[in-house]
């Protein structure tokens, strides 16, 4: 095994960061515990000690600051997962649509809109039920499934009035009739680690929305799915959101077709935590083993470079 010097960028220490930070430390591997909070990012220099760190983990809790940190550290070169790129592509749902959708990876159909009147007319286009979005955010918060137009005037009106320049983005998108489940795979460059779904009576089946998870084996398409949408966002440390089209949550997984799975999202700095309790597979472990390959990849290919 090889020892590696192993940055976690932060802003909160959660379960998930602890079991990383537990693995990291039991293998030998020196670790810089960054707190984004309390750390200064100039044009060529940081007040983090960077510069002799072989990887970086993004696990800020923040979307603004994993996005900053993460561009400054590669200004600097410093290698960091998930990249600034991958991390931007993924913090905003409309992105993170368009990327899957120029993959050719199957995803709901989706419209972006900018004014409520626009907006009603993608909502009525799509038909009741569908579902409107924030374009960033986590844990399934102010997302809303649309029953009515009265609801959408309703809901329309409020994010108009709410003023921040993300609520004028409105995210719509249409309602697909998962089986009480969807999929989440954690998966490292195109590769997963494990799967679970989170079940649910409500139409909100996150984890974090206290959706009852359990271990999933993954087919061969949804595998396939898994592989390209990473690609899509550029790889690295990801979680990607399944969800089954056309099966009932009695009757098993999906069998193949492009019908079969739609991938609706793939998140940057995932959480872990439901995941390595609802498997049998060791998820922190596997991710160590994975940035101890990933260290040594970049550094052969820095000294190739440099040999050039």
């Amino acid at each position: 095994m090889v020892r590696v010097k192993v940055g976690i960028l932060y802003s909160r220490i959660r379960k998930d960061e602890k079991l990383l930070l537990s693995e990291l430390r039991d293998r030998g591997h020196d670790v810089e515990k960054i707190d984004v909070r309390k750390e200064r990012f100039g044009l060529d220099a940081t007040t983090a000690a960077v510069d002799d760190l072989d990887i970086v983990v993004d696990r800020c809790l923040s979307t603004s600051r994993s996005l900053y940190a993460t561009r400054f550290l590669d200004s600097y070169g410093v290698p960091v997962v998930n990249s600034p790129e991958t991390g931007d592509v993924c913090a905003d749902k409309a992105k993170n649509s368009l990327a899957l959708a120029e993959a050719d990876v199957p995803t709901p159909a989706t419209e972006v809109a900018f004014t409520k009147d626009a907006a009603l007319e993608a909502i009525e286009s799509f038909g009741y039920p569908c579902v409107l979005k924030p374009v960033t955010g986590s844990w399934g918060r102010l997302m809303a499934k649309i029953d009515s137009r009265n609801a959408a005037e309703a809901i329309l009106e409020h994010k108009e009035t709410l003023g921040h320049y993300e609520h004028k983005v409105f995210y719509v998108q249409e309602f697909v009739d998962k089986p009480g489940r969807d999929i989440r795979v954690l998966a490292v460059d195109g590769e997963p680690v494990a799967a679970m779904t989170r079940s649910s009576d409500h139409w909100l089946t996150n984890a974090a929305k206290g959706g009852e998870t359990k271990s999933f084996d993954l087919d061969d398409r949804a595998l396939e799915l898994v592989e390209r949408a990473s690609d899509a966002v550029g790889g690295g440390l990801l979680g990607v959101d399944l969800m089954e089209v056309g099966v009932d949550a009695d009757s098993g997984p999906a069998e193949g077709g492009a019908d079969g799975y739609t991938v609706h999202e793939v998140n940057h700095t995932v959480e872990f935590k439901a995941l390595d309790a609802a498997t049998d597979v060791d998820v922190p472990a596997t991710v160590v083993d994975w940035l101890e390959e990933k260290a040594v990849e970049l550094a052969d290919a820095e000294a190739e470079e440099a040999d050039a």
